[in-house]
């Protein structure tokens, strides 16, 4: 237990832990607000009552209960509370639309978190160096490019050294907070939440719009729940209640002690806390955890587009394993990519990490709301709360929630716009590739020939039987694969045996041991195969063939050819599913998605594809 414990500080919680690098400072130095003692008072509080009861309530002990047979993170909650509702197909859609856009405001955290936790922490120079702010920029370009670099290379690189450094950082964070706490204790009355409330009758809109900065404090919150199935919930449990909580708070009203008696230390309180002879190690220290901080949503993206490709809603793409011991490290070579050049552009173009802080918190609290919503599914229909107790829980939450939310929309011209245009790009394209998909299967199903009869008429008039078995991966088992009918049209032959394979990937992350494989037998050399598997697992249908054999179906890998139809898909405005240029996106997404082959890791050279033309 406490190793995982440990090993969660070093992963788990170096966004949030990163956060008060900046969190004070946007909270209290922009907006018009000015750090006057009422005003630091409020918002100390604000910070602890948040993470008491977004953090510590909410995700740790509400969310996380959510598992997905062990797993967490939005794709995997939203999955849990579509089984829960599996009844209704509309409220499975409704369900599915909050659960995307949850995931697609995740790529812009993806985006932002690096661009801001680099510039912050390499934003001590100007405090010790002021002549050094114009290197500022460039070093963070450079780190930010070397940090995508190593990516492909796995998380061990970094890895090895993210817990000591991570306590390390915890263990300063603390140190420095007791520091300024010693000096001016009488800080801590900002416990009391009446602070809080009195912030707000006070300072009216300006302390709404202060919420916005706030909400910087519960950067990371989602990766507590998207990490539980690496470490498991007690251990990450242990770790924020028993040492990343009490350094944090520690931490920032350390900071608001500084404050009370230094208001000019508002241009960076963090590092104004800071020893004069110790702020290059801190800056040095501070870009290790930000790269740590990084690297954990980085990773959170791979693993969401893993899941997101199973589950249906993303095009399929290269999927490298960086450990042989752990398969959870992957590395996704098109993402990274991708990010890289967000986040590049994101540090050119907001220079700054104030400016970033704008477009920060809309792309959280986005994800956090979408993520109460589909806890309160799960609470109800699969825990069977009633109804009084998942109102009262809701509307707690989601008050906080949209609080957070509406703050941060009052940004949307000041940056917020950025995460939220980047939602609405990868929405679009999550839902037009899963209904492109359902239309195309929808397409083959009704043009394909029914299988019982074809069955009884090949055993009244034979064709030429060669040896061998052939295998026919299909989206529908009653249907005769269309490679089938080509092969059988243009060679005229069939195989000994034909086998129709159809891949499921279900709703959970693993499939349980009994529900992986089923056999049907059609009679006249033909069968049935059914795969499953869960949507954190890699299909691999050679490794999968090698087990029917228990089943009775056994494979010779070289006597076995896989038939596949490769569809060529034609967008037209004359056919009722989506709009014209969704189609166009979806035909040009399927040219360049990895082939369904490589895919499943279907060795090429048993491979025959046969050309598929279908009109959406």
């Amino acid at each position: 237990m406490g190793a995982l414990a440990l090993g969660a500080i070093g992963v788990v919680f170096g966004d949030i832990g990163t956060s008060p690098l900046y969190a004070m400072k946007e909270t209290l130095g922009t907006h018009g607000m000015s750090p006057h003692p009422a005003a630091v008072l409020g918002v100390l509080s604000l910070i602890f009552w948040s993470l008491i009861m977004v953090v510590s309530l909410k995700y740790v002990t509400f969310v996380m209960r959510a598992d997905n047979k062990g797993e967490g993170g939005i794709m995997a909650l939203m999955a849990l509370a579509q089984r829960s509702v599996s009844g209704s197909p509309r409220a499975r859609w409704v369900l599915a639309a909050i659960g995307i856009f949850g995931a697609s405001l995740f790529y812009g955290d993806g985006v932002i978190t690096p661009a801001i936790s680099v510039l912050s922490a390499v934003e001590g120079l100007e405090i010790a160096a002021p002549q050094l702010d114009t290197y500022v920029l460039p070093i963070c370009l450079v780190i930010i490019f070397v940090l995508f670099a190593v990516q492909r290379h796995g998380t061990n690189i970094v890895g090895k050294a993210f817990a000591p450094v991570m306590v390390l950082w915890f263990l300063v964070l603390a140190g420095l907070g007791i520091r300024q706490l010693v000096a001016h204790p009488q800080v801590l009355v900002a416990l009391n939440p009446w602070y809080a409330i009195t912030f707000f009758i006070e300072h009216g809109k300006l302390a709404f719009i202060a919420l916005g900065g706030v909400v910087l404090a519960l950067t990371g919150a989602e990766a507590l729940y998207a990490d539980m199935g690496h470490f498991g919930k007690r251990p990450i449990r242990l770790a924020w209640f028993g040492f990343v909580l009490p350094a944090l708070l520690i931490n920032y009203f350390g900071q608001g002690a500084l404050l009370l008696h230094d208001q000019t230390a508002i241009e960076n309180p963090f590092y104004k806390m800071v020893p004069e002879d110790w702020l290059y190690p801190m800056v040095a220290l501070a870009t290790m955890s930000a790269i740590i901080a990084s690297q954990a949503v980085i990773s959170g993206a791979f693993s969401m587009t893993r899941e997101a490709m199973s589950l249906g809603y993303s095009p399929r793409m290269a999927v490298v394993h960086t450990s042989h011991e752990m398969s959870g490290q992957i590395f996704v070579p098109w993402v990274n990519r991708l990010l890289l050049v967000l986040v590049l552009l994101a540090v050119i173009g907001f220079r700054s990490s104030n400016n970033l802080g704008a477009a920060y918190g809309i792309a959280v609290t986005g994800t956090m709301t979408m993520t109460t919503l589909l806890a309160l599914v799960v609470a109800r229909y699969r825990w069977h709360w009633h109804w009084s107790a998942v109102i009262t829980v809701g509307v707690i939450f989601l008050i906080v929630d949209v609080a957070f939310f509406g703050a941060n929309a009052l940004k949307i011209a000041h940056g917020g716009w950025f995460p939220l245009v980047l939602g609405v790009i990868i929405f679009t394209v999550m839902t037009t590739w899963r209904r492109g998909r359902d239309l195309v299967v929808r397409e083959i199903k009704q043009s394909g020939l029914a299988l019982e009869p074809f069955i009884a008429n090949i055993a009244d008039h034979p064709p030429l039987i060669v040896p061998g078995t052939a295998v026919f991966l299909t989206a529908n088992q009653n249907a005769v694969p269309h490679a089938m009918l080509h092969n059988l049209k243009h060679n005229k032959v069939l195989h000994e045996r034909n086998v129709l394979l159809t891949v499921e990937m279900l709703e959970t992350p693993v499939a349980d041991f009994e529900e992986r494989m089923e056999v049907f037998d059609y009679g006249n050399g033909f069968y049935g195969l059914q795969l499953r598997y869960g949507f954190a697992e890699d299909p691999n249908i050679p490794v999968s063939l090698s087990r029917a054999s228990a089943l009775g179906l056994d494979f010779d890998m070289m006597d076995t050819t896989f038939f596949l139809s490769r569809e060529t898909i034609v967008a037209d405005a004359r056919r009722p599913g989506m709009a014209l240029w969704r189609d166009k996106l979806f035909a040009f997404l399927a040219r360049n998605a990895m082939p369904a082959t490589a895919f499943f890791q279907i060795p090429g050279n048993r491979l025959i594809e046969l050309g598929a033309q279908v009109e959406i």
